[in-house]
């Protein structure tokens, strides 16, 4: 199994909306995903708490793939892509591991 773990950063604002307004939008748009893409195995959307450190990440990902080829299969479909056209105008910075279990 192949586990995509992905965090992301958002800007204060964008595309007329709060920061918190665009981590709500794509937090929604990411857990639609397993419901469209059925070879999603697992998958956990997390934004960072309330009394957390503010310097973390704003947003996590992580979702479990059979294999890397299902994860690839992931990244091109198009309501992944929805969410990655949303994202890019929105957020700052991106970074993931990919590692099997």
């Amino acid at each position: 199994m192949l586990r995509h773990v992905v965090m992301f950063q958002f800007k204060e604002e964008a595309q007329g909306r709060t920061k918190a307004e665009n981590v709500a939008i794509t937090k929604a748009m990411l857990e639609a995903l397993p419901e469209k893409i059925s070879w999603i195995r697992s998958s956990t959307v997390a934004t960072n708490a309330e009394d957390a450190d503010a310097g973390n990440f704003d947003l996590v990902l992580i979702t479990d793939f059979d294999s890397m080829e299902d994860y690839r299969r992931y990244k091109v479909h198009p309501d992944h892509v929805a969410v990655g056209n949303f994202m890019r105008p929105v957020r700052i910075t991106r970074s993931s591991v990919d590692f099997y279990l």
